[in-house]
């Protein structure tokens, strides 16, 4: 039994470090974000979305998925962008904060990159205008993405 427990655990490790170095891309507006992978519970496409009141202009509402509700967050208004139709390729991207279920309303999901954490930069002087939201700016080929701290987009 103790064998099995210790198996386990490596096998959580091995997990943990796969997943260290890689996030989720999407776009809002013109620019590239990420999220770290291990905080993603899945995609979906766009629910009804039940407006709640009292919440600050960033939150659309809720969401019933699969009986959980959960708040779900327009990224264009939470980064400070106007606000636009929703397409065809606009998703929410369900995201799991210690337990708590959270939809982030994205324009479109790109795809899952690995970033080395050799290749993180810190976030830009006068980033606290976003309550610290950006955590670093990952460096993939040519361009940035902007990588989010999921803890912070509710704050």
């Amino acid at each position: 039994m103790l064998m099995d427990k210790e198996v386990e655990k490596r096998e959580e490790e091995v997990v943990d470090d796969v997943q260290q170095e890689k996030y989720l891309t999407f776009r809002v507006g013109d620019e590239d974000y990420g999220i770290a992978i291990e905080y993603i519970s899945e995609i979906v496409g766009l629910h009804k979305i039940t407006p709640v009141p009292d919440v600050p202009p960033y939150v659309k509402g809720v969401i019933n998925l699969r009986g959980k509700i959960i708040p779900v967050v327009d990224m264009r208004l939470r980064l400070g962008m106007p606000e636009r139709q929703y397409d065809e390729r606009t998703c929410i991207i369900v995201v799991n904060i210690e337990g708590d279920l959270l939809g982030l309303i994205v324009d479109r999901v790109n795809e899952v990159t690995d970033i080395a954490q050799n290749q993180i930069e810190p976030p830009p002087a006068g980033e606290e205008e976003l309550g610290g939201m950006v955590r670093g700016l990952g460096k993939v080929g040519d361009g940035v993405k902007i990588l989010l701290d999921v803890h912070k987009i509710m704050k």
